[in-house]
């Protein structure tokens, strides 16, 4: 389990002290889908409750699901992956409709407001591979758009550092235990919550209140 004391001594750093650009970047246009079937994309950047709390309060989202990516079944286990040798990175799966919010968009919210992107194996005190930063793409269109916005953002230097973001592919999701499902929600006054996910939730809300349901 992660050391929460840390945070209450420290505090919280903000994603805004590492940003240069004054406004941010929009990602490579890719149109909305017609109104048909869902969509989804599994991302990693950090404790997956705060990210989770993030993206359902996305407009276009319909479903999020926290759980494990990068490493196998048999190790896919909150205690397990928080040793950080299981190749396992936090993360959550979001399932989303293409006819209200792009893949783009998604990416967009991920860089500008849900994590830190040029921190490597690290969110804030949170240390380890297990919270790195990661798009595990599930198709080509994704890893182009990915790849394509990521040097955007670097060329336009929109960060202080190079973002240090994995692009992989999927090769397997596997949801986590219930009671890390929607935490945020169950736990609001749980101390890591108030000090840390809240406070992100508050600055993508403040950063992209388009998106923001």
């Amino acid at each position: 389990m992660r050391n929460k004391i840390f945070w209450l001594i420290t505090g919280v750093p903000t994603l805004a002290a590492v940003l240069m650009a004054a406004s941010f970047p929009d990602p490579p246009k890719v149109a909305l889908a017609p109104a048909s079937g869902t969509k989804s994309v599994v991302l990693a950047g950090g404790c997956f409750w705060g990210l989770e709390g993030i993206y359902e309060h996305v407009k276009g989202v319909v479903d999020t699901k926290v759980g494990y990516a990068g490493g196998a079944a048999n190790t896919a286990h909150y205690e397990t992956v928080s040793d950080g040798n299981t190749g396992h990175a936090e993360s959550i799966k979001i399932t989303y409709d293409p006819s209200k919010v792009t893949y783009g968009e998604l990416l967009k919210i991920f860089f500008g407001a849900a994590h830190d992107p040029t921190t490597l194996n690290r969110q804030h005190y949170d240390v380890g591979t297990q919270y790195r930063s990661a798009i595990f793409y599930a198709d080509d269109e994704q890893k182009t758009v990915a790849e394509s916005y990521i040097k955007e953002l670097d060329t336009a230097k929109v960060f202080k550092s190079k973002i240090v973001t994995q692009i992989v592919p999927l090769k397997g999701f596997y949801e986590g235990e219930a009671s890390h499902q929607h935490y945020l929600d169950h736990n609001p006054k749980q101390p890591y919550i108030a000090m840390v996910d809240i406070p992100l939730l508050n600055n993508y809300k403040a950063t992209f209140p388009e998106f923001y349901k």
